[in-house]
């Protein structure tokens, strides 16, 4: 049987602060507001919603939080820029502390890669008894993430249209096994939890062989704050999540939520198979790739972007590839960008979001 009250949704996303010339600053006041939080980088603030039962309720929540902080920025002369990275910034200096001090120690130079990278963080409820068909579904779902591309640059250069997440996924985690990539289909929880555990096992013994001291180190993390793959079962939220997304236009990020929650979330008792005929959501099942060719469409993602083949694959899975404009695709500087372009850059779409929230276009909301 199926509740018929609807699963429970939230998002959590980053953006970064300038000021009014498109330097990056710091959030100041800024994260005094409601749901707002600082990041362990200077210019950053994330905004987070409650739990919410529809999209309608998660939309105003989102957008009320988003135009509140943009009101305060304007008293502040801070704006919020939604880009993936900064497009070009010599250094993003980090706020000290003892997680942050030990992922340096481990990851070490590498680290750089993640201080560049603001993004989105979708939260849906478990369902009882089919979190594992949950978790399966939004790993097949990962290469969802081309529709919301924000940023092709890393430090003026051009990388691909999917930066941020070849940053997380190919560089900045390279090195660490089964950190940053996403994970195959998981058979059962306690096959969630052994990866888990394993994971923080391996991650616990290179920190504490670089000099972190084993207090501190489980001070700062636990199997489940230690693994950075980019779909989890998280047992401290009772949520299924995907931390695939760029920041983006907030529209755009509710309306990836919302699709995300009636494929991934709301199952509807509709068994959940891997492999077989072709991929596709519909009324009686759920018909998932091998994990392979799921794999190939996330490098296609973050490397091409939104590609025909993937476009069709999507809306085979449940999303419209039509509702949606990856910012990624709109910049004319497939080259280098240098400093004075990305300043310029950072305030049109820092204006872009706040033209975004301001609007109340309709919404497929459950």
């Amino acid at each position: 049987m199926t509740s018929n009250a609807p699963l429970k949704r939230s998002i959590e996303v980053e953006y970064w602060v300038v000021d009014d010339e498109g330097y990056l600053t710091q959030p100041g006041s800024l994260i005094d507001l409601p749901g707002a939080e600082r990041e362990f980088v200077e210019p950053m603030l994330e905004l987070k919603t409650t739990p919410c039962q529809s999209t309608a309720e998660l939309r105003e929540e989102l957008f009320d939080r988003i135009r509140a902080a943009v009101e305060r920025g304007d008293d502040l002369g801070k704006q919020l820029v939604p880009l993936a990275t900064p497009l070009n910034h010599k250094e993003i200096r980090e706020i000290p502390c003892d997680r942050t001090r030990i992922q340096n120690e481990v990851v070490g130079d590498d680290f750089q890669y993640v201080r560049h990278c603001a993004g989105t963080h979708i939260h849906i409820e478990q369902q009882p008894g089919r979190a594992v068909d949950q978790l399966n579904t939004l790993i097949a779902l990962d290469p969802a993430l081309a529709l919301v591309n924000s940023a092709r640059h890393f430090r003026g250069e051009a990388m691909a249209p999917g930066a941020r997440s070849k940053c997380y996924r190919w560089l900045a985690y390279d090195d660490l096994q089964d950190q940053g990539e996403l994970w195959p289909y998981v058979d059962d929880r306690a096959d969630w939890t052994h990866r888990l555990q394993t994971c923080y096992d391996r991650f616990r013994e290179q920190a504490i062989d670089t000099g972190i001291d084993e207090p501190t180190f489980e001070s700062c993390f636990d199997p489940e704050s230690a693994v950075w793959t980019p779909v989890q079962l998280r047992e401290e939220f009772g949520t299924v999540e995907w931390r695939s997304p760029d920041t983006t236009l907030p529209s755009r990020t509710v309306a990836l939520a919302d699709t995300l929650a009636r494929v991934a979330g709301e199952l509807d008792g509709r068994p959940v198979d891997i492999g077989g005929d072709t991929p596709r959501v519909d009324d009686d099942r759920i018909v998932l790739p091998e994990f392979e060719t799921v794999r190939e469409y996330v490098d296609t993602a973050i490397q091409d972007g939104l590609t025909e083949s993937l476009a069709t694959y999507l809306s085979r899975m449940g999303f419209d590839p039509d509702a949606f404009d990856p910012i990624a695709d709109s910049f004319e500087h497939e080259g280098p960008i240098d400093h004075e372009t990305a300043r310029q850059l950072r305030l049109e779409y820092a204006t872009r979001l706040r033209e975004d929230v301001r609007q109340s276009p309709a919404m497929t909301a459950d």
